[in-house]
């Protein structure tokens, strides 16, 4: 699996099919890209200037709202996942 590093985190992006209100479904490159996701894995923290580090606030199973361009998307054993900065999440979702 992939580990993070830093403040990094690991996401599974949640595709949701989108249709219309005529019953039309939108094409996937027609759609915005997908800003919730669930998180696979999490970095150790980050560094602070003065030697400490910080632990990421996520943990692995939950699921987070990111800013809309956020992270690179990777490819690892045929599955798709997001990796984005914890500054780059917006919400933790109940």
């Amino acid at each position: 699996m992939l580990k993070p590093l830093g403040d990094r985190v690991v996401l599974k992006a949640q595709e949701n099919e989108e249709q219309t209100v005529g019953g039309i479904v939108l094409a996937s490159n027609a759609k915005d890209k997908p800003t919730t996701g669930e998180v696979v894995a999490v970095g150790e923290g980050r560094m602070l200037d003065n030697g400490t580090k910080v632990p990421v606030s996520v943990k692995k199973g939950d699921k987070v709202l990111f800013d809309k361009y956020a992270g690179n998307e990777v490819e690892y054993e045929g599955q798709k996942y997001l990796v984005v900065h914890e500054k780059d999440l917006v919400a933790v979702l109940d």
